[in-house]
């Protein structure tokens, strides 16, 4: 039983002018409740998707092999916080010109940083928490490429080209749909970034690891794949728990809008249908792989939850639970074949992120239709197609320069040796030999 704790009547007589100053204060408008929960939704999703850099972090460092471990975790540190300063500096200007015309506003038009202050009166929401939540949807697409190009790309030409992905690349296709420009108009669809983040980080990588090669070792002269185990699948499940959890940000606060009962419902739907297909994306690899191989594959089991998120990305709303069950299990499947589909192609992908976030990204753009009014497949397969020759031809470019100009490819001997000796001289597990 609840126990209640009376005043003193002495004590009640004084408080009685206090109530009646609280019903003479100023309470928050409508508009002006509107734009706190607004904002507040873009700041909590923007830090859940902050913390998936940390996911990344994670799950490169445990799929890697020891001795490359450090400079993945370089790599992540240096590519977020490169991604932070270019997309103030041009890319959030150039994804959000005003009028749609990123190439004279966004580039030629206004040299200086777009300004993030607020007219409070103005708009629905603070412009400091959209940049920030919009800035890790550009620092995501750039760790993407990090874990496919894994243990031979050198750090600096690595970073180099997050310059270009972060400043240029993505906000440029991104600006097509979520900027007002012409996939928006034409009615592509894709809620919160299945093809203008994830695919798009994976036709990067795909670009990367082509003009790369694949690692010493991972292919026989006969075309035998050898495996090649990460240090530390601990780790690895860490990162893919972190994802998980950050993607309830990526795709819950892409809603945009906390200020009704029909938006908080809406990303109640969200979180829910991202939870469902994530699980759902776990269990079809965890059953396939055991179907196909006599025993589970932790590794396709992880990549299973990432495929299920991105392809519930596009669409996170509108299914049912059974859909994004199916949807996300689907995703699973995809990772399952697509890995060792890679392997004959001899493309080496470290961690799985061509399968998880390009092919898993196309499926779930293309499944959006099933659910969502007024959209088409004839549309998300040209809206995906656009932003994948775009992607994949300038980072094409993009990194045949670099080889070109300053090489990306570590050393044979570096290689053997590990990354972490050669490009930083230091190891993430000193007391242990190399592996």
């Amino acid at each position: 039983m609840t126990k209640i704790k009376y005043l003193p009547l002495a004590a009640a007589i004084a408080l009685v002018p206090t109530l009646g100053a609280a019903q003479d204060a100023e309470f928050a408008t409508l508009e002006q409740t509107t734009f706190i929960f607004n904002t507040l939704l873009f700041l909590i999703g923007g830090f859940l998707v902050f913390w998936m850099a940390a996911g990344f972090a994670m799950l490169e460092a445990g799929l890697v092999r020891s001795k490359n471990v450090t400079t993945q975790l370089t790599k992540n540190m240096g590519l977020f916080g490169i991604a932070a300063i270019m997309y103030w500096l041009i890319g959030y200007n150039i994804m959000y010109p005003g009028d749609g015309n990123w190439i004279i506003e966004g580039v030629f038009g206004t040299v200086s940083p777009k300004d993030i202050k607020t007219e409070i009166d103005a708009g629905g929401y603070s412009n400091a928490s959209d940049f920030f939540f919009q800035l890790m949807f550009c620092a995501t697409t750039a760790s993407i490429v990090s874990g496919t190009m894994a243990e031979r790309v050198k750090l600096w030409p690595f970073l180099i080209f997050v310059v270009v992905l972060t400043g240029l690349i993505y906000p440029i296709e991104a600006s097509w749909q979520w900027g007002g420009g012409f996939l928006s108009a034409m009615g592509f669809s894709d809620f919160a970034g299945s093809t203008l983040v994830h695919a798009a980080g994976g036709f990067a990588a795909l670009a990367g690891a082509i003009i790369l090669g694949p690692r010493l070792g991972k292919y026989s002269k006969e075309g035998r794949v050898i495996p090649l185990p990460g240090s530390n699948l601990a780790l690895a499940t860490l990162g893919t728990f972190i994802l998980w959890m950050g993607w309830f940000g990526f795709n819950g606060a892409s809603q945009l809008a906390m200020g009704t009962l029909e938006d908080v419902d809406a990303v109640a739907q969200i979180f829910a249908n991202t939870n469902m297909a994530a699980a759902a994306g776990a269990v079809a690899a965890l059953i396939l792989t055991q179907v196909m191989y006599g025993k589970v594959d932790l590794t396709m089991v992880l990549n299973g939850a990432l495929a299920g998120l991105v392809s519930i990305t596009a669409g996170p709303l509108d299914p049912t639970l059974f859909g994004a069950l199916w949807i996300g299990a689907v995703g699973g499947v995809i990772v399952v074949f697509a890995v060792p589909f890679l392997d004959k192609l001899k493309i080496d992908d470290v961690v799985g992120a061509i399968p998880v976030h390009l092919i898993a990204g196309f499926w779930g753009t293309l499944v959006v239709p099933v659910y969502t009014e007024g959209t088409s497949f004839v549309t998300q397969i040209i809206g995906f197609a656009a932003v994948g020759i775009f992607v994949f031809v300038i980072s094409l470019v993009a990194w045949m320069i670099l080889k070109a100009t300053l090489g990306i490819r570590a050393s044979e001997e570096a290689e053997i040796n590990g990354l972490d000796t050669s490009e930083l001289g230091m190891e993430a597990y000193p007391e242990f030999s190399n592996g």
